[in-house]
């Protein structure tokens, strides 16, 4: 697979949350994982990183909106439940992609999604957990950079 892409959570507050999507980041080939303005207990992360993730990817965790860093060349995909949003069958993923998810129970910060080059959104009737959505986004950026499987 050409390119790189890393996951993030905007507003995250629950480390079994974390640590679900930080395995399933890595499992994929994340690589990097990143918070912005996050509320975990380190010590719960350890608990529930079963895969040991947090020593073989690196973790970022950003105070605030503002000091998120993406890379040069990157594009910043959030994703989100609203009307404008792309649907993720129609989306083409970026070779160089940084995606962000929202908080348990909430929305993007408006200033974040101000920020996104794209939004896009699982068309499903309403939001689903956080590891689980962030699953679905990595394994169609999987399954569309595959391309037509020949048999």
């Amino acid at each position: 697979m050409k390119g790189y892409f890393a996951i993030g959570v905007d507003r995250l507050s629950k480390a079994h949350n974390m640590g679900n999507l930080l395995r399933t980041s890595y499992a994929f080939g994340a690589s990097y994982f990143f918070t912005v303005s996050a509320d975990y207990s380190k010590r719960e992360l350890r608990e529930a990183d079963t895969s040991g993730a947090t020593t073989s990817l690196p973790v970022y965790d950003y105070e605030g909106v503002d000091d998120l860093k993406v890379p040069s060349g990157a594009k910043l995909v959030g994703i989100e439940l609203t009307d404008d949003a792309i649907d993720l069958p129609n989306f083409k993923h970026p070779r160089q992609a940084i995606y962000i998810l929202g908080p348990e129970g909430g929305n993007l910060d408006p200033r974040l999604l101000e920020r996104c080059d794209y939004t896009i959104k699982i068309p499903m009737r309403f939001c689903v957990n956080v590891g689980v959505a962030g699953a679905i986004v990595m394994y169609d950026r999987l399954r569309c950079q595959a391309g037509p499987r020949l048999g």
